[in-house]
This record gives C-alpha cells, structure tokens and sequence, in this order.
C-alpha cells in the first residue's frame, strides 16, 4: 500500500486486527505506536496518519492529520463493454489507478449476456478494485462506476454532460474492424476525452451506425484482437498520452 485510505466513519474508532490495513502497517511495514504513514480520507484529503496505541486484542487506533490535495483527475471518461468480472476486476483497479473521472459499464450487443449478472458491483469487489488502484497512485479519489443496459441508453443520456468539466470532449470509440483512423495519430487536445471500449467480439454494425450519429471517431488501437480489458487499459494510455497535463 503506498497509502492508507480510511473512510470518514472509521475514524475515531479502533483498526481491527485482522484489517489488511492493520496487518500492512504492523507486519509489512513495521510500524510501532508514535510512527507516521501516508494517509487520507477515501473520496477527500490526503496526509499522515499516526498510529496512537496499539491494543492488547491486536487492533490499532490511528488519528489521521489530512490537508493535501489529492493528485488531480484525469480529463477521461471510460466506458466499457462487461467483461469477465475477474476482468473487469482489474479494469477498475487498473482505471482507478489511471485516476479517470468515471467508469460506464455497456452491455453490448456483441457481449455476453452472463457477465452483466455479475456479483462484483454489489458485493463490494468494484469498490474494492478502485480502492486498490487509488492507493496504488497515492489518490483519495475513486471514479463513479455507472450502469448503462445498453449502448443506447448510454449515448441517449450522455452522462458526460452533466459535468461542467467535461463539456465539449472527444469522443472516440476503440474499434479495429471499421476504423477511421487511428488512437496513434491523434494529436494532442485540451479538450477532455470520453472513450468507449467495446467486447471481446467488437461493436455490431448497428453499434457503429449509432457511434457514427454521435459524433464519435472510431479508431483503431492496432491490428490484433485483444481481450476487453487488454483494449481498455491500452486505450485508456493512448488517450492519456493525447490529454494535455490539465487536471479537473
């Protein structure tokens, strides 16, 4: 962990003994009572937190002094098509880390219809993911994760316009069978980006007709076939390195 993130309600009251993050400060780490560690508060500020006693039940107390801005957000908005959920998985890690605003999950026509029965947004796995890409990029901050029934529904709400911030963006979606340019060839925007990633069997036709009505560049990420969270991430890091060095 290259910072321990509490949530507001946790503080003021003591780390079990079993909590990764006890057993990280204590085991891996080495920490004694009176040490300090990088930390902060899950969706705010970030700093140090100071391990104040450690009980005879093996659990911790810990104040937390945060004051410091979290690193800024990524001008990127990411949607894509359910995967695996161990796939999916390391998407939300993976993206968290990347610091993205947010994460729109697409049940695609092309998509399996088994994934979008997933566990993994209600019991508490995709929280869990963020958490973990957060803390890895020494953030607070975790992306929103939406819910969209299909590709429809996600382009007729635009969910990207009910930010301030992310007005007029580029909109691009991944798509390697009829690609209209390519990701590398973009040059560098101030405009923010929302991109879509689609599964492992592509977007239909009727999916790029409705790409095309919106507005979106469909384009190509190479010539091999990947699996959706190989495409995501790949995506995601070629429209990271198109975003001019301007956080939200």
């Amino acid at each position: 962990m290259n910072i321990i993130l509490f949530e507001e309600h946790e503080l003021g009251h003591n780390l079990p003994r079993r909590d990764e993050r006890t057993i990280h400060l204590l085991k891996v780490l080495h920490k004694k009572a009176g040490d300090e560690f990088e930390a902060g508060i899950l969706g705010g500020l970030k700093g140090t937190g100071k391990i104040e006693r450690i009980n005879f039940d093996g659990s911790i107390f810990v104040t937390v002094n945060a004051a410091e801005q979290p690193p800024p957000r990524l001008r990127l908005r990411m949607a894509v098509a359910f995967a695996r959920p161990i796939q999916l998985r390391r998407v939300f890690r993976d993206l968290s880390n990347f610091g993205v605003t947010a994460i729109d999950l697409i049940a695609a026509d092309m998509g399996e219809k088994s994934y979008r029965d997933t566990k993994l947004l209600m019991d508490g796995g995709s929280q869990a993911a963020l958490i973990e890409g957060a803390v890895q990029a020494r953030d607070t901050i975790i992306p929103a994760i939406n819910v969209f029934e299909n590709l429809d529904s996600w382009l007729n709400e635009s969910p990207w316009r009910k930010t301030d911030n992310m007005r007029l963006p580029m909109l691009i979606a991944a798509d390697n069978v009829r690609a209209e340019g390519s990701f590398f060839h973009l040059a560098v925007t101030s405009r923010p980006i929302v991109a879509a990633v689609g599964p492992e069997r592509g977007w239909s036709d009727r999916e790029r007709d409705l790409f095309e009505k919106s507005g979106f560049l469909r384009l190509s990420i190479g010539t091999r076939a990947m699996r959706t969270e190989t495409a995501c991430i790949a995506a995601a890091a070629l429209a990271m390195e198109k975003i001019e060095e301007r956080g939200l």
